[in-house]
């Protein structure tokens, strides 16, 4: 099969293609024969470095991808053979990734992906949508499940709508009943949140962004889903209400976070960092159960039409990939592996 790899921390360029066999299930496991390969920027930052030492002598990588099942390792069911999946974590404490023609995973790791669900949809899960569940079930008081009504009531802000983490907790914010703020940079962002499905979006470097929001929420945001912590920070403390959340999965910019003791007293304010691969097996469980449940209900498709384009390449660019996510492109970049 056609894999890509690599041997040394680096740049895009260390990404190779080359021949290695057919991998084979052990037990628990599934081999996938991989369609699309999604890449996310804990790709490229495992890749150079910056997330992790290198933890094995060669490398596959990518964490999630959707294809179809091919064969199943000793204790998982043999009706599995066949079945198209959404994988994710691939990669995670693993050398083999998707950016692979085959990958094998633990069987709890491909997720059964609908009939009428595209394979590009299935790549584009994983990370995104799982990050953006987590973002949207650490309240006080919230729900630790989406469904469908389970955020009737609340006021949810996707910061960086436009984002592939951004646009999930925008479509599931949405799916279970919030009324959806996305605060954006720019009026093509705009347009993105918009077709998401956000009920109202504001262009922060405009005007007083702050008192907009407050007139779609007088009462304050509950739930913010924070992508720049340290540039967003003032504005996330002028909207929130009194025992609101900031749920902030990464801190684009790497501007400092500074924080203001007695003002998040005052509002009883909660700060919650996450990351999945750290958030426990419980809460991963039930972000794959709840995003599966989104997907089969129509609630979280990609594409331009939908506030979230598609950037696709072949396995042979995977490196042309990397750059394009690492220097910020717009939409979810994928990797063509097999029709």
């Amino acid at each position: 099969m056609k894999a890509i790899i690599y041997r040394d921390n680096g740049g895009p360029e260390v990404l190779q293609l080359v021949d290695r066999d057919l991998p084979l299930p052990g037990p628990g496991e599934v081999r996938v024969r991989v369609a699309v390969s999604g890449v996310n920027p804990t790709d490229w930052q495992a890749r150079s470095g910056v997330a992790h030492a290198k933890l094995f002598a060669e490398v596959t990588p990518h964490l999630d991808g959707a294809g179809v099942i091919d064969a199943v390792g000793e204790g998982v069911e043999q009706n599995r053979v066949g079945q198209r999946v959404w994988l994710y974590m691939a990669a995670a404490g693993r050398p083999t990734g998707t950016a692979a023609e085959y990958t094998v995973v633990p069987a709890e790791r491909a997720v059964p992906l609908p009939d009428d669900a595209g394979f590009d949809l299935g790549a584009s899960l994983g990370v995104p949508a799982l990050t953006a569940h987590r973002t949207l079930t650490v309240a006080e008081n919230g729900p630790g499940r989406l469904h469908p009504g389970a955020l009737d009531g609340q006021v949810v802000l996707a910061a960086g709508g436009a984002g592939a983490v951004g646009h999930s907790v925008i479509q599931l914010a949405r799916w279970a009943g919030a009324t959806v703020i996305s605060t954006v940079s720019g009026p093509e962002k705009a347009r993105l949140a918009t077709a998401a499905g956000a009920h109202h979006v504001i262009n922060y470097r405009d005007g007083d962004p702050a008192t907009e929001i407050r007139k779609i929420a007088p009462d304050g945001v509950d739930i913010i889903a924070e992508v720049a912590l340290g540039a967003n920070l003032a504005l996330d403390l002028a909207v929130l209400r009194t025992r609101g959340t900031i749920a902030t999965y990464a801190n684009d910019g790497g501007k400092p976070v500074e924080l203001n003791v007695l003002q998040n007293m005052v509002l009883n304010a909660r700060l919650q960092f996450l990351v999945l691969y750290t958030a426990g097996p419980e809460a991963r469980a039930a972000a794959v159960e709840d995003v599966a449940a989104a997907v089969g209900d129509g609630a979280l498709p990609v594409g331009e039409e939908h506030g979230l384009p598609l950037l696709r390449l072949p396995l042979h660019r995977t490196a042309d990939a990397h750059r394009a996510v690492e220097s910020g492109a717009v939409g979810k970049v994928l990797v063509d592996i097999t029709s």
